[in-house]
């Protein structure tokens, strides 16, 4: 599955002090368009403890991008967590594709819960909900989700909950239906589906604001905005709420930290949003981290692809892009 280059940069001096020793630089085209990219991008690093994963997406500023940074060194450099299970139960993530096609993919992915994409801005309700109706078709006895992406507002999320919830015959919960901490608690005493919690944690100064405040039933916690796989397990604590540990569309690499994370929980409540892989046309790993049976064991990803000459496009930018987060780090930290 690998197929794929990646790329030597320069190690910076703060990570090389903290005991990165290689820095590379990958690019994984996508089977279909997501979350509005065609191709994935970062940066894999290594030190002590193998290989971390550094791939903010464009839209993160060098701030917002440096927990991302602080989680790719702890990935490659610090000892993950001792686990509690030997394997995660994941979902199958299904976008935006039309009702056949998300019938198939759901049927073919043996997972008993799917993640289902809606409110894309290429789509509509009627769209939205045959899509959950073809998924629910493949899976008569799973577990069915949706994931808003924080697009709706309180009026609108309420009414297309409702047809969402009718159409999957029952949605176990709705994921980020709008932007703010304050929508999502109005949204959430409105409906009688559960309502979870992504973006308000991952990009949120404050994650723990959304328990406070009774904003939703449960979070979504992925590893690489938290700043890492220890920070992330202080959240999840913190919060008191049932977490489901999510992919931020990582490689192998990022999947498998994301795992070890997910079997450390003491408790694992729900299928948890790590079989990505599937999205993409390759891995830096020849091994990929897919699930077998609906399930993941936890286990570090390993990259197996490397090239000594850079690529003129993709080096200059995420060079550049290292080394702003780097500074944006060490600001931070100085702070």
């Amino acid at each position: 599955m690998t197929g794929l280059r990646a790329y030597r940069l320069d190690v910076p001096p703060l990570l090389a002090d903290r005991g990165i020793d290689r820095v590379l630089a990958f690019a994984v085209p996508l089977v279909m368009r997501f979350r509005g990219i065609e191709v994935r991008e970062g940066t894999l690093l290594h030190g002590s403890e193998g290989w971390g994963e550094w791939s903010p997406f464009w839209d993160y500023d060098p701030v917002e991008s440096a927990s991302w940074l602080h989680a790719g060194i702890e990935g490659a450099t610090r000892r993950l967590p001792g686990v509690r299970r030997d394997r995660v139960p994941v979902n199958v993530t299904i976008p935006v594709v039309d009702a056949d096609r998300a019938r198939q993919m759901a049927a073919e992915s043996a997972c008993r819960t799917a993640k289902v994409k809606v409110a894309d801005p290429h789509s509509d309700l009627r769209e939205d909900c045959r899509r959950v109706a073809a998924v629910r078709e493949a899976m008569p006895d799973g577990h069915i989700r949706v994931d808003a992406n924080a697009a709706w507002d309180v009026e609108t999320a309420v009414r297309a909950i409702t047809e969402l919830d009718a159409a999957a015959e029952g949605l176990e919960y709705v994921e980020q239906p709008c932007a703010s901490v304050a929508e999502l608690a109005q949204v959430r005493r409105k409906v009688n589906v559960p309502v979870a919690a992504d973006e308000s944690v991952r990009r949120a100064e404050d994650p723990l604001a959304v328990a406070r405040v009774g904003a939703a039933d449960l979070i979504i916690v992925k590893a690489q905005p938290l700043a890492g796989v220890a920070r992330a397990l202080e959240v999840i604590d913190a919060a008191g709420l049932p977490a489901v540990v999510s992919s931020a569309l990582d490689t192998s690499i990022g999947i498998g930290l994301a795992t070890h994370l997910a079997a450390a929980l003491p408790s694992l409540d729900y299928a948890c949003g790590l079989g990505t892989i599937r999205l993409f046309r390759g891995d830096v790993s020849a091994s990929p981290l897919l699930p077998a049976g609906g399930y993941l064991s936890p286990q570090r990803g390993e990259v197996d692809v490397e090239a000594e000459e850079p690529d003129a496009n993709l080096c200059p930018r995420w060079s550049q892009r290292l080394d702003l987060t780097v500074a944006a780090l060490a600001e931070l930290e100085r702070s």
